[in-house]
């Protein structure tokens, strides 16, 4: 069950899975099929419509840590931002609550037939849309997103976005333009962005990302240039990052980084080149 993008979550750790039979089961959208769980079939549902009586203040992304009761469910079932308990969750109930975020989603923003305009009906168990005035086939989209770690020697480059919490960096990313190949857009952003050129670019992981439907794409590159350029419009600073500042800025000991979050790959990537466990 999912509430504006919210997965509802056992004790804050887990998937709540309710039976269809609940009360709630009438009360939403058209079931979507998530696959089988040995003999038994499992379905993401919208309850999105619902207006709570209370509802929580809520933050930013993954510094939002409210939660959001529902008056027909079980006091240890809560609906969470998702960003916010992803590195809590196992990777199963990570990857089906990401499945049923970014479908979802793309049902809610993609009513109408993109061919005449028409409105589309959903078919295949919220796996396809049809047009039945044209009938045009739409399927579930996934925008494909690099994030670099571009290195050079020590360091590192972080960056950050002009509306990010103060303080926080990361690592460079954007999105891979038509026509283009995963090293290319690496190559590409990381010029964009701050000027400098990278060689040698190498896949390393990668994490479904569903805000709302992207495949952020895990890739190293080795930087062939020290000095910095920022664009103002995609970033408020890039700098280089040492080892040692890293590892301070993982400890919270930095006076300026903090460092992404657990539950996103910016965070594995800089993880395992600490520990040197890239290959």
């Amino acid at each position: 069950l999912m509430w504006r993008g919210r997965p509802l979550l056992q004790h804050g750790v887990a998937l709540a899975w309710l039976p269809a039979t609940h009360d709630l089961a009438g009360q939403v959208g058209t079931a979507l099929f998530l696959g089988l769980d040995g003999d038994q079939a499992t379905f993401a549902q919208d309850i999105s419509a619902w207006m709570p009586v209370e509802p929580v203040a809520q933050q930013a992304g993954f510094f939002d840590t409210s939660v959001q009761a529902h008056p027909d469910l079980s006091s240890s079932q809560m609906f969470h931002e998702l960003r916010a308990v992803m590195a809590t969750l196992t990777p199963r109930d990570a990857e089906l609550a990401a499945t049923a975020r970014a479908l979802l989603e793309w049902h809610r923003s993609h009513g109408f037939c993109a061919s005449c305009g028409a409105k589309s009906d959903m078919v295949h168990a919220g796996w396809q849309r049809s047009c039945p005035a044209c009938t045009a086939q739409h399927f579930p989209r996934t925008d494909p997103v690099v994030i670099m770690l571009i290195t050079r020697g020590n360091s590192v480059v972080l960056g950050r976005g002009p509306t990010w919490p103060e303080g926080m960096y990361s690592l460079l990313a954007g999105f891979i333009e038509p026509g283009e190949t995963i090293e290319a857009a690496v190559r590409r952003e990381v010029r964009e962005e701050s000027a400098i050129e990278v060689g040698e670019v190498g896949y390393l992981a990668s994490q479904p990302w569903p805000f709302p439907a992207s495949l952020m794409i895990g890739c190293r590159g080795e930087a062939l240039s020290d000095a910095i350029t920022i664009d103002p419009e995609e970033l408020q600073d890039a700098r280089w990052v040492t080892r040692e500042e890293l590892v301070a800025a993982f400890a919270g000991t930095h006076p300026l980084i903090k460092p992404s979050r657990q539950g996103a790959i910016a965070r594995f990537l800089l993880d395992h080149w600490l520990a040197d466990r890239l290959d």
